[in-house]
């Protein structure tokens, strides 16, 4: 199974961009998807996950309110939708599936991730 992240780019603060995660197969569209973010000299940190059969969703505290995560209908392709960037959103983002365990927080409970997406906000 692989995951395909994509949608980064250069943007200024308060500006928006989405991004995607491709799953090559329907392996996670009864499970849970999930994005990271890693910024330069900083551990990974969870940004949002999402359930692919209900959708339902959860968000670390920093980006609530101003990141939304979604799927298709699908359940192949997983989306997160930034708006009201800050420089702090600075960071190369990743995708994450294969959940296992609790703590959706933690990266070490993921079994597969995409290649990553560098996502740059300038102030």
């Amino acid at each position: 199974v692989q995951l395909q992240a994509s949608g980064g780019g250069l943007v200024q603060a308060g500006g928006s961009l989405r991004l995607s995660c491709a799953a090559s197969k329907r392996t996670f569209s009864n499970s849970a998807m999930s994005w990271f973010r890693q910024a330069p000299g900083k551990e990974r940190e969870f940004v949002s996950m999402i359930w692919m059969s209900s959708g339902n969703s959860i968000y670390a505290d920093s980006v609530k309110g101003r990141f939304a995560i979604s799927r298709d209908n699908a359940k192949t392709t997983m989306y997160l939708q930034m708006n009201a960037l800050e420089p702090a959103d600075t960071a190369v983002y990743y995708c994450a599936a294969g959940f296992v365990g609790e703590g959706p927080n933690n990266a070490t409970r993921y079994t597969y991730w995409g290649q990553g997406t560098l996502v740059t906000v300038s102030s």
